[in-house]
């Protein structure tokens, strides 16, 4: 039997989450990629507006332990009017242990019949390869519409590796 369950975020749980996006960041620096952003710098801002957004609208879901404590997290939104997966985090000390599926599968769950989209890095192992095991494929920017297109090309602008940044999709009934 799975400890873990998916839950809604709970309004006063924002800072919860913050911090299991620092700790699951923290993973990213053994690939070569840091984050150094001051928490006022554009790109940190957007972030947190639609971060609040998805929380404050109900797409923030937790997966909780067996006494209900958040260990990852998606946060869910919209571009070009179809689902997107602004986020996917767990903790590290809980990682290997079919969390980031599960969150996944609500992804999927939460999308219904529409195409579900994100925007990762292709050269990370565990983004990329992970996504296309579950039906993602890259797309081509003839594909984007003009949010995944400005998704992106803000993106490049400010993170680590931008030649690395892509779209991906999962269409129904994949």
């Amino acid at each position: 039997m799975n400890p873990f369950t998916i839950r809604q975020a709970y309004k006063d749980e924002y800072a919860v989450l913050l911090k299991i996006d620092e700790a699951a960041n923290t993973l990213f620096s053994q690939v070569g990629i840091t984050f150094d952003f001051e928490s006022d710098h554009p790109f940190i801002l957007e972030e947190s507006k639609r971060w609040e957004d998805a929380f404050k609208n109900g797409r923030c879901y937790f997966a909780v332990d067996s006494q209900d404590q958040p260990v990852g997290f998606i946060l869910l939104g919209f571009v070009d009017d179809q689902p997107y997966l602004d986020q996917i985090s767990v903790h590290p000390s809980y990682m290997r242990k079919g969390i980031g599926l599960m969150l996944l599968n609500k992804a999927i769950e939460w999308s219904g019949s529409a195409p579900l989209w994100l925007t990762t890095y292709a050269h990370v192992a565990w983004n990329k390869p992970f996504y296309e095991r579950h039906g993602f494929k890259e797309v081509s920017v003839d594909q984007y519409g003009p949010d995944v297109c400005d998704a992106l090309k803000h993106q490049r602008l400010v993170l680590p590796f931008p030649e690395e940044r892509i779209a991906m999709v999962r269409t129904p009934n994949q």
